[in-house]
């Protein structure tokens, strides 16, 4: 195994031990811009960017992942290891597979299904589930509670590939029925997986943005507008 003294793909600097990590780097900067005070550009290698500031006094870092479990597991792995993150949130959107969370509702996972061989791959993990940190999600509920908002407390699926665009009906139906799964994503099975082997705590919460069960879709502006609630809960769980 190799690995140099140096992360590959984020810029050596200052960065937080607690991480919000949404998918897409421009929501890392809306994050930076209207969330966290005195917030500074410190990594921009392959346009992921990576800003730290301050929230309520608190040094927070927010990195994009980029799509998908290959991804977004580098950038957990280099977090961790090289600038030694403590918590890690993955902030996203996801699509309803249940009728039960509603489009602009927030789920939070409490475990992650996936049929990938993901973490088979990462270190001969054979199962095809992963828990989420149990304390890190508490405060999440906690604070949700405090600010009354509606949180669905789940299972979630991380798919390999972008649900809307194949038959994830026949993905689906290959899931063990005991498991209640309301939402499907591509990447929370990944980030969750590697920060529970880096002895880590990790959750994932997601914005229900499409659903099989509703024609509504939401724009590009509805979505960062329902992303709100989401990233307030995140920032005041995390420093919790």
């Amino acid at each position: 195994m190799f690995i140099g003294e140096n992360p590959i793909h984020i810029e050596k600097g200052d960065i937080a031990e607690l991480v919000l990590l949404p998918g897409d780097p421009l929501r890392a900067k809306y994050i930076a811009e209207n969330f966290l005070t005195d917030a500074k550009l410190v990594s921009q290698i392959r346009g992921m960017f990576c800003y730290t500031g301050y929230y309520k006094n608190t040094k927070v870092s927010v990195m994009g992942s980029g799509m998908g479990m290959p991804s977004a597991s580098i950038y957990v792995f280099e977090l961790i290891h090289y600038f030694k993150a403590k918590k890690i949130i993955r902030i996203g959107t996801c699509g309803a597979v249940s009728p039960v969370a509603q489009i602009g509702e927030i789920i939070l996972a409490n475990q992650v299904y996936s049929e990938s061989n993901f973490a088979y791959t990462y270190n001969d993990y054979p199962e095809h589930v992963v828990k989420a940190n149990e304390d890190l999600n508490q405060d999440i509920l906690e604070v949700a509670k405090e600010k009354d908002l509606k949180v669905h407390y789940g299972m979630m699926t991380t798919m390999d590939v972008f649900g809307p665009y194949i038959d994830f009906e026949r993905v689906l139906g290959r899931i063990p029925k005991e498991y209640e799964i309301l939402g499907e994503e591509m990447e929370a099975f990944g980030v969750i997986h590697v920060a529970n082997s880096l002895g880590v705590q990790a959750s994932a919460m997601a914005t229900v943005v499409d659903s099989k069960f509703s024609q509504v879709v939401l724009s590009s502006e509805e979505r960062e507008k329902n992303l709100n609630d989401m990233i307030t809960l995140a920032l005041d769980a995390i420093i919790k």
